[in-house]
């Protein structure tokens, strides 16, 4: 019996980037629930399908199939009942990458809650923002001993809108649930709800909080229908096949888990593959990967740039069918070290916490290394001048997405509780991703920066990921972010904030060597006039830079002059 992904599209081959533009169908039933629909079917027709492959640092390992995966989210889904968590409400779920993430996720969709997953990196402050914005009535923790103390602090700060804490793993703590304890506990029978606690199509599942760069933090919603959306993900970018196992890196609190962790990759029939590690090492990400027999495989260009520092011919990588990047632009020599060292290219893609795939390098397109690649079919992709004018090629605009026709699958229905900031990015039959590119002559999006990032200096345009990514390929540059800075004669400079590698010094040779490297690379009005070596760079708690705080920084210090 294959996969459950021919119930859900018109056909699953295609033989060019047009036919797949043109033809593809995602069919959606009539009060579709990703956990009753897909996880209990197959545990129903196929229990003893492989879905979730799990593995940490301490010689621990655990396969779960669907029917598994069936009875605990039923356990799950009796548990936050009997707190009376019930249709519509969050669910904070912290749990890093332990996989009783897959349990909560799938029981809170049973109960027509919404899950919520966090960062364990977040402060009381954060916690306490979070809580207040969505009414979060519980929140299931790892048993990390900072975050514990941070959420019991947010808590206090927020008085009885969070009334319920679960603990997974560590000693017991006061005021907190056993979380491990009371699912084995629980009832692995859960009938689905009828009548007005059954979910519909339009009914919330899932919420996250944007990464905040420019701000506080939104929350996003997806309806009940996203999970559908991600099979643009997994099928034709990831290029997942039934019976294989993909790894997408990223913890659950990261939007990435639900693109590369569950939706798409169950759909397709793909197991996939979990490495719950406590420290980041790319030597040991390969040999775990290698070692389960990763058949594809997704991460942000910086992991790669740390693969291609290993020895990766130590590595038995027969299995490993494709890979695919994205995250941010990826540079050509990450690209090309890859190809020479596996022989496998990496497929680009783009998209938002808002959306699913937007963009990507599709199975039957030829990459070109830095580009984003074509739009997908679902929406119907535009580039927009600051005049609200369609870009020629090679013309730099705003990615738009034309929702006149109405709201495309996938695309997320607004911010919660907040009608304003909803319409500042969705208006004029418009959803405006805040993001700009440009065009090739073949079709190819060539991502630039955030609206707010691009530098406007002498009447050039400079996007900051073009000087950054050329900065980054001198050994000195560990890590750069390029900003605009205010000047009377140029409107604006270009600045280079510079964390150096270790065993470089800060100082005026250096600065001149890396303006001169950015000149020889790029067109020389790029180069930075202005450079500033730093300890570390501000970021997001996701890890994005902050770049409007840095030049906040840059004006403030001119306000005090």
């Amino acid at each position: 019996m294959a996969c459950l992904l021919d119930r859900f599209v018109n056909r699953t081959a295609f033989q060019s980037y047009e036919d797949f533009r043109n033809n593809l169908t995602i069919n959606i039933p009539q009060n579709f629930n990703f956990a009753f629909d897909v996880v209990d079917v197959y545990a129903a027709e196929q229990p003893d399908k492989r879905a979730l492959v799990w593995c940490d640092d301490h010689g621990n390992d655990r396969t779960f199939t669907f029917a598994e995966l069936k009875r605990y989210s039923d356990k799950a889904a009796n548990l936050f009942q009997r707190y009376g968590i019930k249709k519509g409400d969050h669910v904070m779920l912290v749990l890093k990458g332990r996989y009783e993430f897959w349990f909560c996720l799938l029981g809170l969709h049973k109960l027509g809650a919404i899950a919520t997953p966090a960062t364990h990196m977040l402060t009381a402050k954060d916690i306490a923002y979070r809580v207040e914005v969505a009414s979060i009535p519980m929140i299931v923790s790892v048993a990390d001993d900072g975050l514990v103390e941070h959420i019991e602090q947010g808590q206090q700060q927020t008085g009885d809108i969070m009334r319920y804490k679960l603990l997974l793993g560590g000693e017991p703590r006061e005021g907190w649930g056993d979380f491990r304890a009371e699912l084995e506990q629980a009832s692995p029978e859960f009938e689905r709800p009828v009548g007005a606690e059954a979910t519909g199509n339009d009914d919330i599942c899932l919420a996250y909080f944007s990464s905040g760069t420019t701000g506080y933090p939104k929350l996003i919603h997806h309806d009940m229908v996203y999970p559908l959306g991600h099979i643009l993900t997994a099928r034709y970018w990831q290029n997942n096949v039934d019976g294989g196992l993909h790894y997408t890196v990223a913890d659950t609190g990261w939007a990435k888990v639900v693109w590369g962790k569950i939706y798409g990759q169950w759909i397709c029939g793909s197991a996939v593959f979990v490495y719950d590690y406590d420290r980041f090492s790319s030597a040991n990400m390969a040999a775990m990967a290698a070692k389960y027999g990763v058949t594809t495989f997704c991460a942000p260009p910086t992991i790669y740039r740390f693969l291609i520092k290993e020895d990766l011919s130590r590595y038995d990588f027969s299995g490993l069918q494709y890979c695919v990047v994205a995250g941010e632009p990826l540079n050509p020599e990450v690209y090309e070290r890859f190809l020479e060292y596996t022989g496998l290219k990496l497929m680009e893609a783009y998209g938002q916490t808002e959306l699913v795939v937007t963009i990507a390098t599709w199975p039957w397109m030829e990459p070109k290394p830095g580009s984003m690649g074509k739009p997908c079919p679902l929406y119907d992709i535009a580039l927009l001048n600051g005049e609200g004018r369609l870009c020629e090629v090679g013309e730099e605009g705003e990615i738009v997405i034309d929702t006149r026709s109405g709201r495309p699958l996938g695309l997320f229905p607004g911010y919660y509780r907040d009608d304003a900031k909803t319409a500042e990015v969705w208006h004029d039959g418009y959803y405006h991703t805040g993001d700009m590119a440009w065009c090739d002559e073949d079709g190819y999006y060539w991502f630039v920066g955030r609206a707010d990032d691009v530098i406007k200096s002498s009447g050039y345009r400079i996007g900051p990921f073009e000087v950054e990514s050329v900065l980054i390929e001198h050994p000195a540059v560990l890590e750069c972010a390029i900003t605009g800075v205010p000047d009377p004669d140029r409107g604006q400079v270009v600045k280079a904030t510079i964390v150096l590698a270790r065993g470089y010094q800060a100082g005026q040779a250096l600065k001149q060597e890396l303006q001169q490297h950015v000149k020889a690379a790029t067109a020389p009005y790029k180069y930075p006039r202005l450079v500033e070596f730093v300890p570390e760079l501000p970021k997001t708690i996701s890890g994005k830079i902050r770049r409007v705080e840095i030049r906040e920084k840059v004006q403030a210090a001119k306000a005090e002059d």
